[in-house]
């Protein structure tokens, strides 16, 4: 008789770790006090190697106030090829260790989706927990109605504090898994 080892395969999605979205022109208090959370729990899950990272990063381009977003939102962010656009520097070691980083020209990402293909969890982390970490975490379940989403809570920020415990509430309803 044949026994086959069922080995679980978990994806962290660390979205849109910024420069613009920590201390830049859409930067928060939030955002700067969760880094390091954050930073200890991307350490740990390398040294256990006990999931594979992708990161996503926001991407604009010159003309982004001229998009529907820019229109609605009139903040430059995150231009490709900006400091503003880079991953934050206290995250910067983790990239040559992820499976992929995903540029993303609004808030969730369909690219995104196809790097998830083989994976049995995901859990995100990042910003902004009311935007690009809700809309991620809907097209994730949507697609993979059988895999397990979570968010970690003390591993993300949203624009307001009350707009990150509203979108957790949400995701709650969606069967998303508030871990942290």
């Amino acid at each position: 008789m044949t026994y086959r080892r069922y080995i679980v395969v978990k994806s962290i999605v660390v979205v849109d770790m910024q420069n613009d979205f920590i201390d830049g022109s859409l930067g928060t208090k939030e955002a700067q006090e969760m880094l390091p959370r954050l930073k200890e729990k991307l350490q740990n899950v390398v040294e256990k190697g006990s999931a594979e990272l992708i990161f996503t990063m926001d991407t604009h381009g010159e003309d982004y106030l001229n998009t529907q977003e820019g229109k609605k939102l009139p903040v430059e962010h995150c231009i490709k090829g900006t400091q503003g656009w880079k991953i934050t520097d206290e995250l910067s070691e983790f990239l040559d260790k992820a499976k992929a980083v995903v540029e993303k020209p609004t808030f969730g990402s369909m690219e995104l989706i196809k790097h998830l293909q083989n994976t049995d969890e995901v859990e995100l982390v990042g910003l902004c927990t009311d935007i690009c970490v809700i809309s991620n975490a809907l097209l994730i379940k949507a697609a993979y109605p059988e895999v397990k989403v979570s968010v970690d809570e003390q591993c993300c920020a949203g624009v307001t504090p009350e707009s990150h415990t509203n979108a957790l509430e949400a995701m709650k309803m969606c069967q998303i898994e508030i871990v942290g």
